[in-house]
């Protein structure tokens, strides 16, 4: 029987063919926590008497959550993961560097890997075509420190692409669309395989957003088979040692198909207070904000600047408006500076902050006030997300968020574009 691209993975990194059910035992080839979950990993390992790390060159503390940090205990636990670093000889991803998902897809995950985070998004390594979940502390700290994890092969849901978007549509449309059709927890610890004739065409920036937010629906993973455009996406990184082709056997076994025309996909907006509260973006146009928020793992990435840039240059955005933007790495800083992108959007009247989560964490720099609303490009809008369950959050596209801090309230982009 033909294998998913999860199946094939993991089969790969335990030795024998699985099937969806099995429980396995497998290899980890990169591991990886950030700043809340790192601390409680390496306590663990304390206790345990495993200071120690198998895959050094592959494991990442990354320091992006509370970046730089905003209270002592906070400076406390980063340096928790700083002196496990110095011990371990691991490596640290500074603050300033970027987040953690942004991080790993730029200079880490591979095809084929097996990789976990102590975070739900590491699944933005799917991508790329890696198994790539999230687990809890202890899990992954054993993982770092022996270089092995337990799963359950999980079965595979496929969602099959085709037409093309429309102008003013993107990839956080779709995937708005997809987890309203499909539930926050209508794909709970299933594979979500991105497949179907588009599948193949759309940019990784878009892939990224895709397998990002997957998680939403509850998935385990969420994968793109590694193509042309994956091996095009490493070489320019440099990396393109790293490109391994992958893809699903053509008789691989679904447990459902699930089938999106991007042609029929439009601007689409999540309202308070879950993912899958979604609708079109005209049935939020009007909607008074207080707050827009460009950026992290799921949005802040070199073409989502682009896209918000070219909406608001020369323009201003809303008297009482406060329209932040943060990169999702340095590299992703460096290069919208280059661009002028930053210039561009300091002129219109955002406030640049430093790449790491930013706001979308709810700990400092734009925790929302009560009753305040906020348009933003992240990827959860749960009660208190933002640091205040008095707030509210609609989540949207760049483009959206960027149209909607020129007019003050909830706007279909396609107006500026």
């Amino acid at each position: 029987m033909g294998q998913t691209l999860s199946e094939k993975i993991i089969s790969e990194h335990c030795g024998r063919q699985v099937k969806p059910g099995d429980l396995v035992i497998a290899d980890v080839d990169a591991a990886m926590v950030q700043d809340g979950t790192g601390p409680l990993s390496v306590k663990e390992l304390e206790k345990a008497g495993l200071v120690q790390a198998v895959h050094p060159e592959r494991t990442v503390l990354f320091l992006d959550h509370a970046s730089p940090s905003p209270r002592s205990e906070l400076s406390n636990a980063h340096n928790i993961l700083r002196s496990f670093a110095a011990r371990t000889g691991v490596i640290v991803s500074e603050i300033g560097e970027g987040v953690c998902h942004q991080r790993m897809v730029e200079e880490f995950a591979r095809p084929g890997d097996l990789l976990v985070g102590a975070d739900s998004h590491t699944v933005t390594s799917g991508a790329l075509g890696a198994f790539a979940t999230g687990m809890g502390s202890s899990d992954v700290g054993f993982a770092i420190a022996l270089g092995k994890v337990w799963l359950r092969v999980p079965e595979t849901f496929k969602i099959e692409l085709t037409g093309f978007f429309k102008p003013g549509v993107f990839a956080k449309d779709l995937m708005l669309s997809v987890i309203g059709h499909i539930g926050a927890d209508g794909a709970t610890y299933k594979a979500m395989e991105f497949l179907g004739p588009v599948a193949h065409t759309l940019p990784m920036h878009e892939r990224f957003v895709l397998s990002n937010m997957a998680v939403e629906a509850g998935a385990k993973a969420g994968l793109f088979a590694a193509d042309n455009v994956t091996k095009a996406y490493l070489e320019d990184a440099g990396r393109g040692e790293d490109f391994t082709a992958l893809a699903p056997d053509d008789d691989a076994v679904y447990e459902k198909t699930f089938s999106f025309d991007l042609g029929e996909i439009e601007p689409t907006v999540s309202f308070p207070h879950t993912v899958d509260n979604t609708r079109k973006v005209g049935e939020a146009r009007g909607i008074k904000i207080d707050q827009a928020f460009i950026g992290t793992c799921s949005n802040g990435r070199l073409e989502d600047l682009r896209i918000a840039a070219e909406i608001v240059k020369g323009k201003k955005v809303a008297s009482g408006v406060r329209f932040l933007i943060v990169p999702a790495s340095r590299k992703v800083y460096l290069e919208a500076m280059r661009e002028g992108l930053m210039e561009t959007f300091i002129e219109a009247g955002g406030v640049i902050q430093p790449p790491g989560c930013g706001p979308c964490v709810g700990i400092h720099q734009g925790v929302l006030g009560d009753g305040e609303v906020c348009i933003s490009a992240q990827n959860r809008n749960f009660k208190g997300r933002m640091g205040n369950p008095e707030g509210s959050i609609y989540l949207a596209s760049p483009a959206t968020v960027a149209a909607s801090a020129l007019t003050g309230k909830i706007t279909d982009p396609r107006e500026f574009l």
